[in-house]
């Protein structure tokens, strides 16, 4: 069972303040549109519909995480 790593999932104590962000600040709308598209891609790679390499799919992985401690810090201040 693969874990389902959207934002919203990830912090849904946040849910309203990520909506408003994401139309109010371009900053963080970038972010979280980056940390969608590479929480896809992972996605893809974890289903078996694509065959990259561990070191590949390690480093997708580590900057998931980075968007994603960025994307906290921006809630939390806002």
């Amino acid at each position: 069972m693969l874990e389902n790593h959207n934002l919203v999932n990830e912090f849904p104590e946040y849910r309203d303040k990520i909506h408003d962000l994401k139309m109010a600040d371009a900053h963080f709308a970038r972010l979280f549109n980056e940390y969608h598209q590479v929480d896809r891609e992972v996605h893809r790679i974890e289903v078996g519909a694509e065959n990259p390499s561990d070191v590949y799919t390690e480093d997708l992985k580590k900057k998931r995480l980075l968007l994603k401690d960025q994307l906290y810090a921006i809630l939390q201040d806002a």
